[in-house]
């Protein structure tokens, strides 16, 4: 029997929509849980067909989320033509790096109305494009039927039913809030706004900042330094975006702020973890052997910097962050939040006067996310 769902907070019912997941390590498996428990019937694509049959039958992902038990109504199975029958939106949780071939593969079994949502943090390295623009190249549907979901989502810490949040980001509001009500139930909330550039590159950026964070917190500094990287990391983080065309609230909203906080600070995190390891005095070589998901950060690092070049924003520490990664800066040696041009004393903020004037609308930001927090999330959806 069919368990019952439990029901979003504030937000009208959704009985039944059919969604698929494509992915099945611990991100788009506890996805996967978050749409069930929100009421959706929902098919999980994995690539293994022994994990596959693990969650169908046992209702359990022991690889990536030991010990969490998966809805009764959760389905899985290794078949893509199966898991994207009927399905009225895609969740994508693939490695970043692996999105192009895959989506080539959905291409055929893909729903003509379907939307298709990123739950991915990367961007190609080979052409720099984020995840959102490789959907759109690769697969036949219109801009405003994509979505792109992040935020302060540590997925074991939500598969056990942690409170949190997240915003889903479209160039269509209309779509965005479709998805935002089937992604929405008594222990997760998602917001919506419309500015997918500042929310992907968000997700991106904060990946870079942990390692970093990783990295001096192996070696053995304190929280004066890991508290002036992060600091200094969501300066560099709003002057790409913003360059890129982003919304600079966005960068202090659940997309940026949020998950860099959670990132940074949290054992669960990949990218953390990984950085930790480097500073410990591991290589490169050994890190990557040791990390059992993809570690986005590491991926994203040429990228990123390449982009930035091309719109000359200064990024000391995803450029320190690289010279540790290939083995020219001793990780001890990394202070990227004391790294100038000169002696001379610097504003703290980077952005030019007709830039700057975002800060008026961080501050709004933050003080409506507290208003939130304090309220218990009630609220107009909005991010």
């Amino acid at each position: 029997m069919k368990a019952k769902a439990q029901k979003p907070r504030n937000l009208a019912v959704v009985h039944g929509k059919r969604v698929a997941v494509l992915g099945a390590g611990s991100w788009g498996t506890t996805f996967a849980k978050i749409l069930a428990d929100g009421g959706s019937d929902v098919v999980v694509w994995a690539r293994r067909p022994e994990l596959a049959r693990e969650i169908q039958e046992a209702k359990r992902n022991s690889d990536y989320l030991p010990g969490v038990n998966l809805p009764v109504s959760l389905r899985a199975t290794a078949r893509l033509d199966l898991a994207l029958a009927g399905a009225e939106q895609v969740f994508v949780s693939v490695p970043s790096q692996s999105l192009r071939e895959n989506l080539v593969a959905v291409q055929p079994h893909l729903g003509e109305n379907a939307i298709v949502v990123s739950l991915m943090k990367g961007v190609e390295r080979a052409s720099g494009l984020r995840m959102s623009e490789v959907i759109a190249q690769v697969l036949p549907i219109a801009p405003d039927d994509i979505a792109v979901i992040s935020g302060p989502n540590l997925a074991l810490e939500i598969a056990k039913q942690q409170p949190t949040a997240a915003v889903v980001s479209s160039t269509s509001l209309e779509t965005a809030q479709a998805v935002a009500m089937l992604a929405t139930n008594g222990y997760f909330r998602s917001f919506v706004n419309t500015d997918v550039i500042g929310t992907e590159f968000g997700g991106v950026l904060k990946n870079l900042i942990a390692v970093a964070i990783g990295i001096v917190d192996g070696v053995g500094y304190g929280e004066n330094t890991k508290a002036s990287i992060i600091t200094r990391g969501l300066v560099e983080m709003t002057d790409f975006a913003v360059a890129y065309g982003a919304q600079p609230e966005t960068l202090s909203g659940l997309a940026g702020l949020g998950d860099l906080i959670a990132t940074c600070q949290s054992p669960l995190s990949r990218n953390n973890t990984a950085g930790r390891l480097l500073g410990q005095g591991y290589s490169f070589g050994d890190v990557v052997k040791q990390m059992q998901q993809t570690t986005e950060g590491f991926a994203s690092v040429g990228p990123i910097l390449e982009l930035a070049r091309a719109k000359g924003v200064e990024m000391p520490i995803v450029e320190q962050v690289r010279q540790v990664l290939d083995g020219t800066l001793d990780p001890k040696d990394i202070a990227p939040h004391l790294t100038t041009d000169s002696d001379e004393p610097q504003g703290e903020r980077t952005l030019d006067d007709g830039q700057a004037h975002g800060g008026a609308a961080l501050w709004g930001s933050l003080k409506r996310a507290f208003h939130q927090l304090r309220n218990g999330g009630r609220g107009s959806l909005g991010d």
